[in-house]
C-alpha cells in the first residue's frame, strides 16, 4: 500500500522521454510558473521508483503518464477543465511496444489541481493496480534554487582578441567590422531576418552605430561568436538581459535565459521601421554569407527605410542571449548577442560541465 510519495519538478518539454526529469527545476520555480499559467512537469515516485509524470499544459489541461513495474510508460491520461474546479478525462490511452490502445474514460474525473495538490493525480495510480492509503504524504525532493538565470559574466572578454579554448578545441578570436546600422525610429531590433515577429527591441537615440563581430577562427572556418552594436564610447557599468514586456526572469531556471530565436541560421540588427523582403533573403543574405570569408552582409537602406546588417548566428539555429550594457547613469552603451561558442565564467564553474541549455 502506498502511503507516501516523493515529488520533484522539471521542465515539461522532454519530460515524455523517460522516467526522470531531463531538466529538473526547484519547487519554488515550478510554483511561480504555475501561477503564471506556464508549463512544467511533476514526477511522483516511491523510493526512487517512478510511478507517474504529471504535465501541466496550457489552458488548464493536464497529462499524466503512468509507469509499469519496469519504469516504462504504460498509460497516458489527458485531462481538461470542466465547469468550476473540476477536471475530466477526455483521453485514456494504454501505451504498448506495438502502439496504443484507447481505454474507457467513463466516470474518470478529479478536482482541479492547485499547486502541490498532487494527491488528486496520485489516485489514478489505481489504473496500474496500485493500492493507495486513505492519506498519501508528499515529500518534496526537488533540486535547490541554484544560481538562477544565466548571468552576464565575461561579456567584455568575448571581444578580446587572442587564443580561446572551446568545446571543439583551440581557436583564435579576431575582431571584425560589419559596418554601421542606422537607427531612425529610436528602436533597434534584434531578430532573425526571416522571422521578424515580436522581435527584441532596445530604445536608443537615432543615429548610426558600429557593429563589431567577435570572429572565432578554426581553419578553414570562421564563425561569429558574438556581435555588438555600440551606442556610446563608454565602458558598460552594468549588464542586463534584453526582455520583452511579458517576460519575467523569475520564471527562468538555472542557466536559462530569454533570447533571440533563430530559425534561418542568421541574426540581423535593424531599425524597427525596416521591413524585410523574405523572398529576397536567399539571394541577398543567406547565399552571400559564408563560414569561410563573409560572416556578415549589409542590405543598404532605401529612400524610406534604413539599412539592415545580417550575420551568421554562431553555428546556426537556436536561441541566444541578448545583453544590454549600461553606463553608470543608466544610458544604453551597447547591445551584445552571445552565440555561446565558448563558455562564460559562470558556465566554467557550474557543476557538470559548461552549463545548461538556454530557454
Amino acid at each position: 500500500m502506498i502511503d507516501s510519495l516523493d515529488v520533484s519538478y522539471g521542465n515539461m518539454w522532454g519530460s515524455h522521454e523517460g522516467p526522470t526529469h531531463p531538466n529538473p527545476i526547484p519547487s519554488a520555480l515550478a510554483a511561480r510558473r504555475h501561477a503564471a499559467g506556464m508549463s512544467y512537469a511533476v514526477l511522483l515516485s516511491l523510493r526512487e521508483r517512478p510511478l507517474a509524470m504529471v504535465e501541466r499544459w496550457p489552458r488548464g489541461r493536464w497529462r499524466v503518464y503512468l509507469f509499469d513495474d519496469a519504469s516504462r510508460r504504460a498509460q497516458m491520461i489527458d485531462f481538461e477543465p470542466f465547469g468550476t474546479g473540476k477536471l475530466v478525462v477526455f483521453r485514456n490511452t494504454r501505451l504498448t511496444e506495438g502502439g496504443q490502445e484507447t481505454l474507457s474514460v467513463e466516470g474518470l474525473c478529479c478536482p482541479a489541481a492547485e499547486f502541490g495538490d498532487w494527491q488528486v493525480f496520485a489516485s489514478f495510480l489505481a489504473q496500474q493496480d496500485h493500492e493507495l492509503a486513505p492519506t498519501v504524504v508528499l515529500h518534496d525532493v526537488s533540486v535547490g534554487e541554484g544560481a538562477g538565470p544565466l548571468r552576464p559574466t565575461g561579456i567584455e572578454q568575448l571581444f578580446l582578441p587572442g587564443p580561446r579554448d572551446t568545446p571543439d578545441g583551440p581557436a583564435t578570436v579576431e575582431l571584425g567590422d560589419a559596418g554601421a546600422v542606422r537607427i531612425t525610429s529610436g528602436q533597434l531590433v534584434v531578430s532573425d531576418p526571416g522571422w521578424v515577429i515580436d522581435p527584441r527591441t532596445v530604445a536608443v537615440p537615432p543615429g548610426e552605430y558600429p557593429v563589431t563581430l567577435a570572429l572565432l577562427r578554426r581553419t578553414p572556418w570562421i564563425t561569429v561568436a558574438a556581435a555588438k552594436v555600440t551606442f556610446m564610447d563608454t565602458p558598460s557599468h552594468t549588464w542586463e538581459m534584453v526582455l520583452r514586456p511579458d517576460e519575467d526572469p523569475e520564471l527562468l531556471g538555472e542557466g536559462e535565459f530569454y533570447g533571440v530565436g533563430v530559425d534561418t541560421g542568421t541574426v540581423a540588427f535593424m531599425d524597427a521601421t525596416r521591413t524585410v523582403d523574405e523572398e529576397g533573403l536567399d539571394e541577398e543574405v543567406f547565399g552571400p554569407l559564408s563560414f569561410v570569408d563573409r560572416p556578415s552582409v549589409e542590405l543598404p537602406g532605401t529612400d524610406t527605410e534604413p539599412n539592415l546588417i545580417a550575420l551568421s548566428a554562431g553555428w546556426g539555429d537556436g536561441s541566444y542571449p541578448v545583453w544590454i550594457g549600461r553606463t553608470e547613469d543608466g544610458q544604453a552603451a551597447c547591445v551584445v548577442v552571445d552565440f555561446r561558442l565558448y563558455p562564460t565564467d559562470q558556465e566554467m564553474t557550474a557543476p557538470g560541465g559548461t552549463g545548461p541549455s538556454p530557454a
